[in-house]
């Protein structure tokens, strides 16, 4: 009897111990149990030597600055206390924090709210270190963007559309620009379109002596504006705001300089009408010189510029065009020799870094090869080297190396597998090296510049503690090719007690779009832990880069989708479902798929066309006609509708509604402000028009990340029954 009762209790432990280690939703949502930890809040400082960091001081509720030093990691000084406060603005929190040069001077940002994808407002505070005063940068509706002068005497920001800056030695407010006007004129800030798809926030730029200040003016008063309704009072509000669609007018955009000594307005020569753009200016090292780069609406044609704000004339100094469409970043570095810079281009079929001369000839190449340089780091002055990321070994993987700027002496700093990423201080003598690989955490640590580490940040140890308690699977590589030959690369999570002698059903996550990837050797996205769920549920969890994808070359991610996306990563995808249901402990009949914006557009594709080869799908918040979407994403693709009727109407879901015949999901925010609510109606006015079935969820007054734990964990748990249901 004493054996049985112990066999029993020892049945009623495993169990206890099986429900313990179960992954659930209020885990990852609200608990936050597989949220890893970040260093957050580092900031480098001008001297190269030093950098702060915020820490917590729970027993005074407040947020703290510290200054360390590279080399020891030793603390120096609080730069900065939340305690110091005045007690009517405590507890103080702010969200992000900017120093002035000397380190005499902190902007604090509190109360922000954020607006679109990247920019946000908030009432900003300065706080003086020797005084120890505290005060609010001015008064009115919050601000954007405060801005330090170089030589920390000034202060620039935007406050509704318009710009200004303070004098912070005589408090004097200097009012810029004044014709700024909701929907219609954006002077330091850029419109929608441009924060969306260039990335351009902050739309002005002080000139490095401090005296002049470059901007950009938006004109969008003839742009089509876009609404949707925002709930909770007796009516809706309707919210409006500027957003060009496919072949509708731009934003005009004129460039403008304002000399800080007798308030003169220059009115700059080059301007973008509605079919250019001006992605981006820099100042040269030259405080007179600015440079210019100027798209066209094709995006196949770059024109790069120096204008002279002394005697505002422009010149031409180069012109790169690409058969394809070209990708803007920030890459542009000019030498402390004002002569040279660097810049990176496809030119020879991969993204790789050039020399070029200001007169617009290039003096060399320093990296190359059939591999992609995906980040450029900075230069070492002193040492005349540069640092870089690079998925040179794989493009699943990204390794850190630093190279002479003459292209000799390549050194790999991060000789493991895996993916690092790296933040460099001034002047690139130390950086924060980030490392993670599929199936571990991040681990932060700080190197000098030679790749040394100097010391350990945070690990995660705990996280990859609670993984083995929760039997996390490992996420496994795979490579097949398609119908074409080409290979494509794959991750496949398992079930922790898989069985090859046994079938289970597949759950494919798509994303697709240009230039991105979901396989690759690194941990995260907010999927993590939703997928080792549906592992334990007895899933197989598979996704799949198709052509299109970053990291192969121009060819791979350029020429199969330009100007017809939605057909080759449609056949790709498809061929990864063939692939999948022909291994031996595989269900073909139970593959579903799911996918988010691009891969919600992705998903329903998949579910429309190749229905004989899906069992479920899920589309939160897709693109249904790329006629819907904004202008410059699309037509850089694309083109116009007009110009590529044909790859628009066979890549767009839409099109195919009368195709369903599975279980299909769909999700959308009612205020998504970047992929509109119109294109679910479509759908769901074609699925119906063709008497199909389907599943719809909609959230209001959220946008497109559909943001909020609850949020999250709502639209979680309806997506986790409908698979448990119906694959």
């Amino acid at each position: 009897m004493k054996k049985i009762l112990l066999f029993l209790m020892g049945i009623a432990l495993s169990f206890a111990a099986v429900a313990q280690n179960e992954i659930t939703l209020e885990d990852i949502f609200f608990q936050r149990t597989f949220s890893p930890d970040y260093i957050w809040g580092l900031e480098h400082l001008a001297d190269g030597e030093h950098y702060t960091d915020i820490k917590v001081d729970y027993k005074k509720k407040a947020l703290n600055v510290l200054i360390y030093d590279y080399e020891k990691g030793e603390l120096q000084d609080t730069l900065f206390s939340g305690a110091w406060a005045p007690d009517s603005l405590q507890p103080f929190y702010f969200r992000s924090y900017t120093l002035s040069p000397d380190f005499s001077k902190i902007l604090l940002a509190v109360n922000t709210e954020g607006i679109y994808r990247y920019s946000s407002r908030s009432d900003y505070y300065l706080f003086d270190r020797t005084s120890r005063s505290f005060e609010k940068l001015c008064g009115g509706s919050k601000q954007m963007y405060a801005t330090f002068s170089p030589d920390g005497k000034k202060v620039a920001y935007v406050q509704d559309n318009n710009l200004f800056y303070k004098d912070l030695g005589s408090a004097e407010i200097v009012q810029i620009s004044n014709d700024g006007e909701e929907n219609k004129i954006i002077n330091g800030d850029a419109d929608w379109v441009y924060e969306e798809e260039l990335e351009l926030v902050k739309a002005f730029f002080w000139s490095p002596d401090s005296r002049k200040i470059a901007y950009y003016r938006f004109d969008e008063s003839r742009v089509k504006e876009y609404e949707f309704p925002i709930y909770g009072g007796q009516y809706p509000e309707i919210y409006k705001y500027k957003y060009p669609k496919v072949g509708e007018r731009n934003s005009e955009v004129t460039l403008h300089t304002f000399f800080l000594e007798d308030a003169r307005q220059l009115t700059l020569p080059l301007a973008a009408g509605p079919d250019d753009y001006i992605p981006r200016i820099k100042w040269t090292k030259n405080p007179d010189i600015l440079s210019v780069q100027k798209l066209n609406r094709h995006q196949d044609t770059l024109e790069f510029y120096l204008v002279n704000v002394q005697d505002n004339k422009a010149s031409l100094l180069f012109t790169e065009g690409n058969p394809y469409y070209i990708d803007i970043d920030d890459d542009l570095t000019f030498l402390d020799n004002g002569k040279q810079f660097i810049w990176s281009s496809e030119r020879d079929g991969y993204n790789h870094l050039y020399l070029y001369n200001l007169d617009g000839t290039v003096e060399r190449q320093i990296t190359r090869g059939p591999w992609e340089v995906t980040e450029f780091y900075g230069l070492d002055a002193a040492q005349k080297k540069l640092y870089y990321q690079a998925a040179e070994r794989s493009p699943l993987q990204r390794q850190i190396y630093s190279i002479a700027l003459n292209g000799r002496k390549k050194k790999l700093l991060t000789p493991g597998t895996g993916t690092f990423d790296a933040d460099f201080s001034e002047g690139c003598g130390y950086f924060l090296l980030t490392w993670s690989d599929a199936n571990t955490p991040y681990r932060f640590s700080m190197h000098d510049g030679n790749g040394k580490e100097l010391r350990l940040l945070e690990d995660n140890e705990e996280l990859r503690e609670t993984m083995a308690k929760y039997s996390f699977s490992k996420k496994e590589f795979f490579t097949f090719k398609q119908d074409d030959g080409i290979e494509l690369n794959g991750w496949m999570i398992k079930p922790m007690d898989f069985d090859s002698t046994k079938k289970y059903p597949v759950f494919m996550y798509v994303y697709g779009g240009p230039g991105s990837q979901t396989v690759t050797d690194a941990y995260g996205g907010r999927n993590t832990s939703w997928f080792q769920m549906l592992a334990q549920k007895g899933y197989i969890v598979v996704s799949v880069d198709n052509r299109g994808t970053g990291a192969r070359g121009q060819e791979f991610q350029k020429k199969y989708t330009y100007l017809k996306m939605g057909q080759a990563e449609v056949e790709d995808q498809a061929a990864a479902a063939r692939f999948l249901g022909s291994r031996s402990y595989v269900d073909a009949s139970r593959i579903g798929i799911f996918g988010w914006s691009y891969g919600g557009y992705m998903s329903s594709l998949m579910l429309f066309r190749k229905a004989q080869l899906f069992a479920l799908g899920i589309a939160v918040a897709p693109v249904s006609n790329w006629k819907y979407y904004d202008s410059i994403y699309t037509e850089r693709y694309m083109r116009t509708y007009e110009e590529n009727k044909s790859g628009y109407d066979d890549g767009s879901p839409g099109n195919y509604t009368s195709g369903l015949e599975d279980p299909f999901l769909l999700v959308h925010g009612l205020a998504d402000d970047n992929v509109h609510f119109q294109n679910s109606a479509e759908l769901i006015s074609g699925l119906v028009e063709n008497g199909k079935d389907f599943k719809l969820f909609v959230y209001p007054n959220k946008a497109h990340g559909l943001s909020g734990s609850k949020t999250h964990y709502h639209l979680y748990r309806m997506m986790t029954e409908f698979i448990l249901e119906n694959l």
